[in-house]
C-alpha cells in the first residue's frame, strides 16, 4: 500500500462503490454528476476550497450541449455572457506585425461560440445539483491513502474511513496524490509568466465580443460577463505582474483602461485580482488500469484560446463513455488504458498548439515572428481557413473531418 500523507491505522468497514473520484473542482464535480445520472454508485471526495476561485471559464459550444445533457445548463445560464466573437489584436510593437483577425461565430452557423461562466459560482451549482442525485455521495475530507489491487482500488480518507471501489478518476489538480500514487510520471516546463485575473466593469458595452491583445509578454484576454462586465487574463512578466497587485484599485482600473485602448470606455476593477504563475504539464499516461486522469491531474497549460476546461470536459466525455451505464459486474480493470489510448491524440495535440503560440508571442528570433505574422495575416483574409479553424476550435477532429468530405465530394464529381 503507497501512502500519500500518514493515516489513520484503525479503519471502518469499508464501503464499495463503482467509481471514487478524487478532487471536487470544476472536473471533478461533472465527472461525479455524470456517471451517477447513470446509475453508477459514486463517491467525490475532496475539501471544499478555502479560497473562492476568482477565475472565469469560457465553454465552447460543444461544452455547452454537454452541460445541457447532464441537466445542469438552465441553473447556469443566467450566470453567462456569449461570445458571439472573438477579437485578435497584435500590439506586440514588433517590426513584423500582424493585421487584426476577427473570428465570427456566424461565420459557422452559430449564435455564441461559447459562454463565459464565473468559476466560484458554477461550482456553488454542481454541488447542488450532486446533493440531488441518490447515487452520489459527497465527501469533504481528503484522500491519505491508495492501494490500486487486482480487484478494485482502496482509498483510506483523513477521517479514518476505508474505501473501495471498482475505478478511481484523478481530478485533483497538479499536483494529483493520485497520479503520484499510480506511479505515474509527467513532463513539466515553465514560462516567465505570471496570470493575473480579475472582473471589472467598463463604460461601454462588449457587444458579446472578446478582445484578446497579443503583447510581448503574453496575451492580454477581455472576455464578457452579464451587463457592462468583463473578465481579464492578463499574462505578463512575474516582476511586471507583482507590481500589478500592488497596484491602487483607481490606478489598476485606468491602467487596464489604456492596455485595451478605451475600446470599452471608462473602467473600474472590481476587488482585488488574483494571480497564477504559468507552467505546463501532461502526464506520460492519461490512464492505466483502474485509474484515470482528468482536467489538470493529467494537462496543464497557460490560459489561451479557452481549451483548459474543455479539453477537461472532452475527458469527462470519454470516461462517461468509457464506463457506460450499471451492468451489474465489476468495472472492467483495464478501463483506464483504454481511456489513455482514447484521450492521448486530443490532450498531446491541444497542449502542442498552445504552447507553440504562447511561446510564438515570447519569442525575440525575428523568423518565428515572421511566421506567427504570416499565419494571423492568412487567417485575416482567408475566409475557408479562418472557418476551418473555428470549427476545429469548437469541434475537435471535425476539420481533419471536412477535409476528408470535401476531397470525397470532389473524387466523386471528378469520376461520375
Amino acid at each position: 500500500m503507497r501512502r500519500v500523507t500518514a493515516a489513520k491505522r484503525v479503519l471502518s468497514v469499508m464501503e464499495h462503490y463503482d467509481i471514487v473520484i478524487i478532487g471536487a473542482g470544476l472536473a471533478g464535480s461533472l465527472a461525479a454528476i455524470a456517471l451517477a445520472r447513470e446509475g453508477h454508485r459514486v463517491a467525490l471526495i475532496g475539501p471544499r476550497p478555502a479560497i473562492a476561485d476568482g477565475r472565469t471559464t469560457a465553454l465552447m459550444d460543444q461544452s455547452i450541449d454537454y452541460l445541457k445533457t447532464l441537466g445542469v445548463w438552465d441553473d447556469v445560464a443566467p450566470l453567462t455572457a456569449p461570445l458571439v466573437a472573438i477579437h485578435i489584436i497584435d500590439a506586440t510593437k514588433r517590426l513584423l506585425r500582424a493585421p487584426p483577425v476577427n473570428f465570427r461565430a456566424a461565420e459557422v452557423g452559430l449564435e455564441a461560440f461559447g459562454h463565459n461562466i464565473p468559476n466560484a459560482p458554477f461550482l456553488g451549482i454542481l454541488e447542488k445539483h450532486e446533493a440531488s442525485l441518490p447515487t452520489l455521495e459527497r465527501v469533504p475530507v481528503a484522500a491519505t491513502v491508495f492501494d490500486f489491487g487486482e480487484v478494485e482500488v482502496r482509498v483510506g480518507l483523513e477521517d479514518g474511513r476505508m474505501l473501495t471501489a471498482d475505478l478511481i478518476v484523478g481530478a485533483d489538480g497538479r499536483r494529483s496524490a493520485v497520479r503520484e500514487a499510480a506511479d505515474i510520471d509527467t513532463f513539466t516546463w515553465s514560462y516567465p509568466q505570471t496570470a493575473v485575473v480579475l472582473n471589472f466593469a467598463h463604460e461601454l458595452p462588449h457587444q458579446e465580443v472578446s478582445t484578446e491583445f497579443h503583447t510581448g509578454s503574453g496575451p492580454f484576454t477581455q472576455v464578457p460577463l452579464p451587463g457592462d462586465r468583463s473578465s481579464l487574463v492578463w499574462v505578463q512578466k512575474p516582476r511586471d505582474a507583482e507590481e500589478t497587485l500592488k497596484l491602487p484599485l483607481d490606478v489598476l482600473s485606468r491602467t487596464i483602461e489604456d492596455q485595451m485602448e478605451s475600446i470599452l470606455g471608462k473602467v473600474t476593477a472590481e476587488g482585488r485580482p488574483q494571480s497564477f504563475p504559468l507552467s505546463g504539464m501532461t502526464a506520460r499516461r492519461f490512464g492505466k488500469r483502474r485509474v484515470m486522469l482528468v482536467g489538470e491531474a493529467a494537462h496543464a497549460f497557460p490560459p489561451i484560446g479557452a481549451q483548459g476546461l474543455n479539453l477537461s470536459l472532452r475527458d469527462v466525455m470519454t470516461v462517461a463513455e468509457l464506463v457506460g451505464s450499471p451492468t451489474g459486474r465489476r468495472l472492467p480493470a483495464d478501463t483506464g488504458d483504454r481511456f489513455d489510448s482514447r484521450r492521448r491524440i486530443d490532450i498531446v495535440s491541444r497542449t502542442a498548439s498552445v504552447d507553440l503560440l504562447n511561446r510564438s508571442l515570447l519569442s525575440s528570433f525575428l523568423p518565428v515572428q515572421a511566421m506567427r505574422a504570416v499565419g494571423l495575416q492568412l487567417l485575416s483574409s482567408a475566409g475557408p481557413l479562418r472557418g476551418l479553424l473555428m470549427r476545429e476550435g469548437i469541434h475537435p477532429g471535425s476539420a481533419l473531418q471536412s477535409i476528408k468530405e470535401s476531397l470525397r465530394e470532389t473524387f466523386t464529381r471528378k469520376t461520375a
